[in-house]
């Protein structure tokens, strides 16, 4: 991977950072500094991972939002602060959620529009099979996911104009 490659994987994990801690501890329940640093370092492939510094700075920020809410618990001498989010934290996560995915689709039109574009003025670049095996392979998963989300909605559309006495 060239140093530009790694340079715009890192800027990636920076920006959305509030957002990737508060999933890491949402989808754990609760989560200690060390094991969020992990998640992100793992998250990243190891390219990038922020400094104990940065993320408890940022932690910090989130409790005084009211965003998580620390607890203490000790194991021996040794005192380990775990965080878990608050109401106002899974309302700031699924509105981001929402958004994400609305910007998913978003990046996979303009990502369709420039290929076509760079087809258009010649920049065609040979891929190998195993790349296009895997390009099929990641667009396959997400269309599985927004057609059981499709769904998931549907139903719920449906339940709630019936509970309207609106038909559907």
């Amino acid at each position: 991977m060239s140093d530009k490659e790694v340079s715009i994987i890192r800027s990636m994990f920076t920006v959305p950072m509030r957002n990737l801690i508060l999933l890491i501890i949402g989808l754990k329940g609760e989560a200690h500094g060390y094991e969020i640093l992990k998640e992100i370092e793992t998250i990243a492939a190891g390219l990038w991972k922020p400094s104990h510094g940065n993320l408890y700075t940022m932690l910090n920020k989130m409790v005084d939002e009211g965003l998580i809410e620390p607890r203490e618990e000790y194991r021996g001498r040794r005192r380990l602060v775990k965080y878990s989010l608050t109401e106002k934290g899974w309302n700031y996560l699924r509105e981001a959620n929402d958004l994400a995915l609305k910007s998913l689709y978003i990046a996979i039109q303009y990502h369709e529009r420039m290929r076509n574009k760079l087809l258009e003025k010649g920049y065609r670049r040979e891929i190998a099979v195993e790349a296009v095996e895997e390009y099929l392979s990641v667009l396959d998963d997400i269309c599985e996911l927004l057609d059981e989300k499709r769904k998931q909605l549907r139903k719920r559309l449906e339940e709630l104009n019936s509970s309207q006495g609106t038909p559907s």
